[in-house]
């Protein structure tokens, strides 16, 4: 098990170990994600907008604009 101390600053060093496991590096953006009171995750949030590009494929049939502005017709009716 990897520790570390917190400083007066409120300050962690993030273990070598953990730091490789993650891919972090200086610089690098990490999440404390609560999972229950009292127990965190830490995350890291590296990832940027491009890379979710390609993540859903490609529609089967094209949509057009007025098929979009009607689902979102019908939807806001709904409301």
């Amino acid at each position: 098990m990897a520790t570390s101390t917190l400083s007066t600053k409120g300050q962690v060093t993030i273990p070598a170990a953990v730091r490789g496991a993650l891919g972090l590096h200086a610089g690098d953006r990490i999440d404390f994600v609560e999972l229950e009171p009292g127990q965190f995750a830490i995350v890291a949030a590296t990832k940027s907008v491009d890379d979710l590009k390609g993540l859903l494929g490609k529609p089967a049939a094209p949509v057009s604009i007025e098929a979009m502005n009607e689902a979102i017709a019908q939807g806001a009716s709904k409301a």
